[in-house]
């Protein structure tokens, strides 16, 4: 009876061990995404599946690693946090490349040259320029480059939103004055609704870069292979052209 008890154990931990095993050999073949998948057109969800330009920049660069992609859509402001903690290998969100997320992340080869917008209603004769927001009620996305510029504006309440969407609908029911954001999906905004217009040209360019966890030399040398051979093949002119209509 003891040798046949033996026996079992000895088999399940066998099959624990070559489960265990395929399950890393599976994983291996899985390369993990994080996004936040509400800044059209970058990211966001039509039809039930994940689209936007980082979505398919994505695709291709698993497609070149031989890795089959998943993607993690989250918070913009966990993004990092998931990085670092292993729930994701990289990230792509319209995320711009500045200091303080340099200290926690490694950035990969720059792709896309962006620049803040300012989004008002379209009856609104008050605010012209960046000046104009002194003051004022000012919608942002939680954790990004607009949240940070509305901070420096003089006496401006600054309200903290998931993503865009959420801060425009807040802007076109009265609830605040302006909405600060990248200038590419404030255009998408804008497009779909005409009581939204934009003052653009007020600040600084940026520019968007893919995110790995500090020190993965391995992936991020791996992805800037990757990235910069869409640039040069053309696929990637295809798929921003493709978002751009």
């Amino acid at each position: 009876m003891k040798r046949i008890f033996k026996v079992l154990i000895a088999l399940f931990l066998i099959a624990a061990i070559i489960l265990a095993f395929a399950g890393c050999k599976k994983d291996e073949g899985i390369i993990k995404m994080g996004t936040n998948a509400e800044f059209p057109p970058f990211e966001y969800v039509e039809n039930g599946e994940y689209v936007g330009i980082d979505v398919e920049l994505a695709k291709a660069i698993a497609k070149e690693l031989g890795k089959e992609l998943v993607i993690e859509d989250m918070a913009f402001d966990a993004l990092i946090d998931a990085l670092n903690s292993g729930k994701v290998d990289f990230v792509a969100a319209g995320m711009t490349v500045n200091a303080d997320r340099e200290k926690n992340v490694d950035f990969t080869i720059k792709y896309y040259n962006a620049s803040q917008t300012i989004v008002v209603r379209a009856d609104n004769e008050d605010i012209k320029t960046k000046d104009d927001l002194v003051g004022k009620r000012i919608g942002v996305q939680t954790g990004t480059t607009g949240y940070d510029l509305a901070m420096e504006i003089k006496d401006a309440v600054v309200n903290s939103y998931n993503n865009g969407l959420e801060a425009t609908m807040d802007l076109k029911n009265g609830n605040i004055d302006a909405v600060i954001i990248d200038n590419f999906p404030a255009k998408k905004y804008a497009e779909r609704n005409s009581e939204l217009k934009l003052i653009e040209g007020e600040f600084e360019e940026e520019q968007y870069a893919m995110a790995v966890k500090k020190g993965n030399k391995k992936l991020l040398d791996q992805i800037n292979k990757a990235l910069q051979k869409l640039m040069e093949d053309g696929t990637y002119d295809s798929i921003l052209e493709k978002y751009s209509e």
